[in-house]
């Protein structure tokens, strides 16, 4: 994971550059004073968004708690919801228009199917189960792969196998 962490600021600073270029094109087209509204309004509407599925994400937690079942899909489903909305607060044309893609619910059932998944390959399936519940598995019929089996290690014999006499000294009780 680290590994692909020195790829942020490149991917940061190219996601400006995109923004900037966007918005400057735009402005072109439509008028610079239409596209700084169209940046505001989306700024605001994922202001309010915001709060919204925030407050949504803690009722979806805490009523799965409560029912004692399960509340990963909530949580995930919270997660996508925030990420959206925060997309849309950050001013900028291309961010809002991921955030508002996010908000659909089609586009939204994706994203948190993605989100799942990385969640259960980075914890146990144990804790994942805590998390999503019970996971379906495909099994394909047919005969098992033969596991092979470690062969028994033989002992190592010193001095022919005859009783060698000695302490033994743990380091530092010199």
């Amino acid at each position: 994971m680290r590994r692909g962490l020195r790829f942020v600021p490149v991917a940061l600073l190219l996601a400006v550059m995109l923004e900037l270029a966007v918005f400057v094109l735009l402005g072109r087209a439509v008028g610079f004073g239409v596209a700084v509204l169209l940046v505001l309004a989306a700024s605001l509407l994922g202001l309010v968004l915001l709060r919204r599925e925030g407050m949504r994400a803690w009722r979806g937690f805490r009523t799965a708690a409560q029912a004692g079942q399960p509340p990963g899909r909530q949580v995930t489903d919270g997660l996508v919801g925030l990420a959206g909305a925060l997309l849309l607060a950050v001013p900028g044309l291309v961010s809002g228009l991921v955030g508002l893609l996010l908000m659909l619910p089609p586009v939204r059932r994706l994203a948190r199917a993605g989100v799942q998944r990385g969640a259960e390959r980075r914890v146990s399936s144990m804790v994942a189960g805590d998390l999503f519940g019970p996971r379906t598995v495909r099994v394909r019929q047919g005969a098992p792969e033969p596991t092979p089996r470690p062969e028994p290690e033989q002992p190592v014999v010193v001095d022919g196998g005859r009783a060698i006499e000695g302490e033994i000294v743990e380091p530092g009780n010199r």
